[in-house]
């Protein structure tokens, strides 16, 4: 037994948090650490869609050294494939592990000497997960990679091209979880939408295998695509297991920046999608993108126009970052960074805006799962994906609850349970 104590961050998507779940799991020799300070080895499961989350990755890394100069800092992640030998180079980091080396994780921490073993982009895991730490809802990984190419993506050529999970492996994941104590699964993947497609098979067949699962009591959708939403995943709607919420990425609601971002959705038939879904009842997210190339003031003025036609009650808005040897690069220089700013704070203050009309609608026969607490206060998570934070003097932590006495506000929702 080396004895020795491991700290893992996580940055970016949900996919790394199911990724560090992975490493975390397969720690024989090592002792799980909850504090970087007191930890040997620290490990970064890295992001790099933008250049702000490069940024964040380097700037972590830089102060945890300061706080713990002994430890040695192995990058993993999306990171280690786009930064992660420049950061070698400079002694930033003792060691640089890929995606596909993640099970592999016990023997390379071993290692005495620095390394650079980044593997390939073809791997599939394995490892199946039995717990997740510090959560209440389990993420599932059931996909990898993209073949989608849109003009300003990095990903691709950092998760490499779209591979599903066997699906018995799933099933055999969320029945572990499940029998743990899990009741809510967020399936999650670089491209959930494409789940199957290599196999034959499609995410709405998976879907109804997951829901006869002793335990499972919700599950969530990570991001989809528009056009992988078929009338046999539509069917599933009404489904008492479906969480009341999805996630589908739009990135612009201008036909022209959809066509120079190389996207597969045009407006008139996403509009009629989340209009038909909103008549279920459905609360829905998007991803949009501010500030492509491109996206001039006739751009912007249709887009917040057609955003207002949206039902959306969620935003995942951020500013273009050009990364280095995407398309979006070639069509010249972004709006200026102010201009962005300001399209970004109108955009996300019109969601807002949306979103809290939303939970004045639903504001009754709310199913959260509590997930954290502190004091009296306790956060949890709706059907409809917002937070509801409850007052009770009782632990709350882990627990189901149906609330129909809610006060909604432009903070958020909130409850009081007294006994």
């Amino acid at each position: 037994m080396s004895g020795e104590k491991v700290y893992f961050k996580t940055f970016g998507c949900r996919t790394n948090q199911f990724d560090t779940q992975v490493m975390m799991s397969r720690l024989e020799d090592f002792e799980l650490s909850l504090d970087e300070r007191e930890a040997d080895v620290i490990v970064v499961n890295s992001c790099t869609v933008t250049n702000g989350a490069d940024a964040s990755v380097r700037h972590y890394i830089n102060a945890v050294k300061r706080k713990n100069p002994s430890a040695r800092v192995i990058l993993a992640g999306c990171g280690a494939h786009s930064k992660g030998e420049e950061l070698l180079k400079e002694g930033k980091v003792f060691g640089v592990m890929g995606h596909s080396e993640k099970e592999k994780i016990n023997a390379i921490l071993h290692r005495p000497e620095s390394f650079y073993q980044i593997g390939d982009l073809e791997h599939i895991d394995e490892t199946v997960v039995d717990q997740f730490v510090g959560k209440s809802r389990a993420f599932i990984k059931i996909q990898e990679g993209c073949d989608f190419e849109c003009s300003y993506c990095i990903i691709p050529s950092v998760r490499g091209r779209a591979r599903s999970h066997p699906p018995e492996r799933i099933v055999e994941q969320v029945s572990r979880l499940a029998a743990n104590g899990f009741g809510e699964f967020i399936l999650t993947g670089t491209n959930v939408g494409s789940y199957g497609k290599d196999r034959g098979e499609n995410l709405a067949g998976l879907l109804k295998r997951l829901s006869m699962i002793r335990g499972v009591r919700r599950i969530r959708i990570g991001s989809l695509e528009p056009i992988q939403i078929s009338e046999e995943f539509l069917e599933l709607l009404d489904e008492p297991w479906m969480a009341r919420h999805l996630h589908i990425a739009l990135q612009h609601t201008s036909d022209r920046m959809l066509e120079l971002m190389r996207r597969r959705n045009r407006f008139p038939e996403d509009l009629e999608l989340f209009e038909r879904l909103a008549e279920r009842g459905y609360a829905l997210g998007t991803d949009f993108i501010v500030g492509h190339p491109g996206e001039g003031e006739t751009e912007w003025a249709e887009a917040m126009e057609r955003i207002g036609r949206l039902p959306l009650t969620h935003i995942h808005a951020f500013t273009y970052s050009p990364r280095e040897g995407t398309h979006s690069t070639t069509l010249g220089p972004p709006p200026r960074g102010d201009v962005a700013k300001a399209r970004h704070r109108e955009l996300t203050a019109r969601i807002a805006e949306k979103n809290l009309e939303f939970r004045r609608r639903h504001a009754t026969g709310l199913q959260v799962l509590v997930e954290s607490g502190k004091g009296r206060r306790y956060q949890g998570i709706d059907q409809y994906y917002n937070r509801v934070t409850i007052r009770s003097e009782e632990d709350l932590r882990h627990l189901w609850l149906q609330l129909d006495a809610i006060e909604v506000n432009e903070e958020g929702n909130h409850a009081v349970i007294t006994q």
